[in-house]
């Protein structure tokens, strides 16, 4: 989640000198994360990231959003999501892939019906590690 936040951000601020990027469960919007993720845990985030629900922390919030920044991002994403994540739920990775999309950025999704956060099952994660290779070897190969 962490991860995948970064390098969402990074694509956003750094784009122009990357030439791809590869994203695993993250948060593409705070505000939304915060009102999809599991109710037991909006307390706990709310702790560690901000209140949302505090004007001030939301204005922040929307500011370093990669959803609200993604026309800054114009390098292909891979992203990768287990629809069954109680801590980044899927909504969070499929509204980026629908804005990258929609922007016209090659995007590849590969969602994993049968995982939550992270991907533990060795035939996931090694499809996981394939899709990876085949993806950052066509953008190294340009």
């Amino acid at each position: 989640s962490y991860g995948g936040y970064m390098s969402l951000a990074s694509m956003t601020f750094y784009s122009d000198r990357l030439v791809g990027g590869v994203e695993r469960y993250g948060i593409s919007d705070f505000i939304s994360f915060m009102a999809n993720t599991e109710a037991y845990r909006r307390d706990n985030r709310r702790a560690e990231y901000g209140d949302e629900r505090d004007p001030k922390m939301r204005a922040v919030f929307e500011r370093i959003a990669p959803l609200k920044n993604v026309g800054k991002i114009t390098k292909p994403m891979l992203v990768m999501q287990g629809a069954n994540d109680p801590r980044v739920p899927q909504s969070e990775s499929d509204q980026v892939v629908a804005a990258l999309r929609n922007n016209g950025v090659e995007t590849w999704y590969v969602l994993y019906a049968d995982e939550g956060h992270g991907f533990l099952k060795k035939a996931n994660n090694d499809l996981r590690r394939e899709v990876e290779t085949v993806f950052l070897r066509k953008l190294f190969a340009q």
